[in-house]
């Protein structure tokens, strides 16, 4: 009797231990959309700079917590709600639901690939900086509060970049030299952003919040011409950039871009629209038109500004061109586009400059 007894117990006792290892999974759709919820919630929380540049700012007085003990709770996070979401059973859901499901899944897939694969915080020195720049530009761009607020916002933020770099050189254990060259760039060409786009938002602020705001730009900008130059000094010893391999590709393709092909498909794609333009190209009017080179234009632009400001002025031609062929009906309310300057600290990794559409929360 005592040894059924002790028998039974070591049973329920496994039984609970192998319960613990399975995860629970969202067992209704109902329960699924509070699940991502919940995650949405606490990832514009965790990435308060990716939450300021998405339209919602609740965050603007923070960075992203870089200490390695928040860097392996947030992976582990990850880890556990894919893990719940992958065990979910959709088989009676409806076809939206499954997608949904699917979609989320995805999403949970990006970023467990991104912290298994890229693994950014111990080989990529441009998080940071970019953590710093984006810090400070995600409050620029738009005009969605006064300027003194925004400048207060600026002031919270600048204040713990140097705390943030130190970190970086924690984590980084394993830099990529690629990575690090433009970590280097775009360091030493962030000045501009801090000390002329950024001060346009301090006009109105009072005397000692401007002083404040002037101390910690110059604290965070010595604090980011001294993380460029430790990466400058060990450039050497970092690792040469080598690419995910074709096994982390074609997971890629599959769990994150759901997409049904594998690397060597996509190869097989590009050589054959390659080779669909170039025979496109030969009916063209005059093939001279699908030449690259500039000189082939009658007006090439004397500068930067002459070239801005072609370019706005070619939405009138655009805009002309439709209407005149009847391609598609404009709304009369149709306004013209700006340019405006890219601040210097983003030039390295997008010198061709780039368009902020509108947030999720704008």
């Amino acid at each position: 009797m005592q040894r059924t007894a002790c028998t039974l117990a070591i049973l329920l006792i496994a039984g609970a231990s192998l319960r613990a290892q399975v995860p629970l999974s969202a067992g209704s759709p109902d329960e699924l959309r509070a699940l991502a919820h919940e995650y949405y919630g606490w990832r514009n929380a965790s990435y308060p700079v990716g939450s300021s540049d998405q339209g919602l700012h609740r965050w603007d007085d923070r960075l992203a917590d870089y200490s390695s003990h928040a860097i392996d709770e947030r992976r582990a996070h990850v880890r556990q709600l894919l893990a719940r979401v992958r065990a979910t059973r959709t088989s009676s859901w409806s076809k939206d639901d499954r997608v949904d499901w699917l979609l989320f899944r995805a999403q949970l897939e990006g970023v467990a690939f991104g912290d298994r694969v890229y693994r950014s915080e111990e080989r990529d020195p441009q998080l940071y900086v970019n953590e710093c720049s984006n810090g400070i530009f995600s409050l620029l761009k738009k005009e969605y509060d006064s300027p003194s607020h925004r400048a207060r916002s600026a002031t919270a933020r600048l204040r713990l970049m140097p705390a943030l770099l130190r970190e970086a050189r924690t984590n980084l254990t394993h830099p990529v030299r690629l990575y690090a060259r433009l970590a280097i760039e775009s360091a030493r060409s962030i000045d501009g952003l801090f000390t002329t786009s950024m001060m346009a938002l301090a006009p109105d602020l009072a005397t000692d919040e401007r002083r404040q705001l002037v101390q910690a730009r110059d604290s965070a900008l010595v604090a980011l011409h001294r993380y460029a130059d430790w990466l400058e000094h060990r450039l050497a010893s970092f690792v040469d950039f080598s690419p995910m391999g074709e096994a982390n590709y074609n997971y890629l393709l599959r769990h994150v871009y759901l997409l049904p092909v594998d690397g060597r498909q996509i190869e097989m794609l590009g050589e054959a629209e390659l080779a669909r333009y170039r025979a496109l190209e030969s009916l063209l009017r005059d093939p001279a038109l699908a030449s690259p080179d500039p000189a082939r234009s009658a007006s090439v632009p004397a500068d930067q500004q002459a070239f801005l400001s072609a370019y706005e002025n070619r939405e009138g031609e655009m805009i002309a061109y439709l209407r005149q062929n009847h391609l598609v009906t404009l709304p009369d309310y149709l306004g013209p586009f700006h340019i405006r300057q890219l601040p210097d600290a983003f030039k390295p990794t997008s010198p061709g400059g780039f368009m902020n559409p509108p947030g999720l929360y704008d």
